[in-house]
């Protein structure tokens, strides 16, 4: 217990560091005492002290710059299922607000008794989606206690180990990517991957060491020639090297392009550029492009310019180095990463919030809310957990659709639209507003005339050319939309006399 004391030691510095209120440290310590009551003698499967568990979770809430609610739940949230705490008892204790979000993450937890574990896993996905509707901090604090989970999933049988990996990697992983917690999605999936593919795991860490260790060296001497460069045109900044993920290299690797040819993959270790400004960005941007030659082909994705629909920010550019070899390098300034990094944990609307004069101390302590308009697709979510009863089509819905990678299009006035990947026209159409489906005549993308059926890529402009009255949907429309509201208002539509 004495290491216990001495993290929860680190855990309240952290916030020391972060200027919370001496009232917000006092509540950290009534809610630590409270959980030691709540769990005493308490050991979990891997033989460790439980409380372990809860304090580790809040570490990882006040490092994702959570707020005080969501890092004293986070020790508080298994207090009631697991430890000896009612209800009532965190009501009186800590108020309404910390008790309500405490039983959120519980609700949540639970699973259901009986039935296989499609249902169990279908059932969990449910109430949390109905849970993130409400408060976004519940799915927050589910990730922070979910990573501390995977550290010890060696303790569980062989066949929990499989379902509770499988739910990371197909519903949380995703659901961290669509939050923009880029840091996070990739932690959970590497920390699942050898429970769920152990074969493929070891085969490709296996085979991916030497590739990973003469890609580190030919990135070091990158990394000098790029920071002396930088220093010279007096940008203040810092230049790390980052290694891809184990399991987005497995992914990358499985494609039929790449074939496992580690020859083909450009970014097994990458190299990232922070900065303080914008403009340094794009200035940093040229002196990359002035010391390495650019690749034409590949080109530059300036995600600043134009932000992913989670919000991420940064300019991607692939250059010739040393020995010919191709190497990525990301440009974004210090804020910019940081949201890059824990997303919607990390107020989002950062930038947007000081801008409209939010004071320095609520940007710092993360009390900013999360944009609305970027958080839609929780509430389209909300919307299809009520409307679609059946099981195996609601799991369709969210895997394949709500929670797949993404693309991002335009429309030709310049508007953004979120499609997963392999949508055509026709969901676009939908996405736009569910009366133009009824209209499309044409579908143009990029000024050219497409097939109904085309995949639409990253940054296409798509145009819809209208008949002048609306025209019953064509049946065969199924066999190629991917979204669910195209396809549910497709059905909607050809059951109508």
């Amino acid at each position: 217990m004495v290491d216990l004391e001495n993290k929860f030691n680190q855990l309240k510095n952290k916030l020391f560091d972060r200027n919370f209120s001496k009232e917000d440290i006092l509540l950290l310590e009534k809610a630590w005492e409270f959980a030691k009551l709540a769990h005493i003698g308490q050991k979990r499967d891997s033989g460790e002290w439980f409380l372990a568990h809860p304090l580790n979770t809040a570490i990882y809430l006040a490092d994702w710059k959570m707020d005080i609610t969501s890092i004293v739940s986070g020790i508080l949230h298994d207090t009631i299922d697991w430890g000896g705490a009612k209800s009532e008892d965190l009501v009186q204790e800590f108020g309404h607000e910390i008790a309500n979000l405490v039983q959120s993450v519980s609700r949540v937890s639970k699973a259901k008794v009986r039935g296989n574990d499609n249902e169990i896993f279908v059932e969990n996905l449910r109430k949390m989606i109905l849970a993130m509707a409400k408060d976004l901090r519940v799915v927050v604090i589910r990730m922070a206690e979910r990573l501390d989970n995977l550290a010890t999933l060696y303790a569980l049988p062989v066949d929990r180990q499989v379902r509770f990996a499988k739910e990371t990697i197909e519903i949380f992983a995703p659901l961290a990517e669509r939050l923009g917690m880029g840091e996070i999605k990739g932690k959970l999936e590497d920390m699942a991957f050898p429970y769920l593919y152990k074969s493929e795991y070891e085969r490709v860490l296996k085979e991916s060491k030497p590739y990973y260790s003469n890609a580190e060296q030919h990135i070091k001497k990158i990394r000098h020639t790029l920071l002396r460069r930088l220093v010279e045109n007096g940008i203040q900044a810092e230049v790390h090297a980052r290694k891809k993920h184990l399991y987005s290299l497995w992914k990358k690797l499985n494609r039929p392009n790449i074939n496992w040819d580690f020859e083909k993959i450009h970014d097994i270790v990458a190299l990232r550029i922070l900065v303080n400004t914008v403009a340094d960005c794009y200035a940093a941007l040229g002196i990359v492009h002035h010391t390495y030659r650019p690749i034409p082909d590949i080109g530059i994705s300036d995600f600043i310019a134009q932000p992913k629909p989670n919000g991420y920010r940064s300019i991607h550019t692939k250059v010739l180095g040393p020995q010919g070899r191709f190497v990525e390098i990301q440009i974004r300034t210090f804020e910019m990463h940081e949201q890059a990094e824990y997303g919607a944990a990390s107020h989002w609307a950062y930038s947007e919030a000081k801008s409209k004069g939010a004071s320095d101390e609520r940007l710092e302590k993360g009390l900013i809310k999360v944009d609305e308009n970027k958080l839609r697709w929780v509430k389209q979510l909300a919307k299809w957990q009520e409307e679609i009863s059946d099981s195996e089509e609601f799991l369709k819905a969210v895997k394949f659709d709500a929670l797949s990678d993404r693309i991002f299009v335009f429309s030709p006035k310049g508007d953004v639209y979120d499609l997963p990947v392999g949508a055509t026209p026709v969901d676009f159409a939908y996405a736009v507003h569910t009366d133009l489906g009824d209209y499309i005549k044409v579908a143009k993308v990029n000024n050219k005339i497409v097939p109904l059926n085309y995949k639409l890529s990253n940054s296409d402009v798509v145009e819809i050319i209208k008949h002048k009255n609306p025209v019953k949907p064509n049946n065969d429309w199924l066999s190629f939309v991917v979204t669910t509201t195209a396809r549910r208002q497709i059905q909607k539509r050809l059951r109508e006399k």
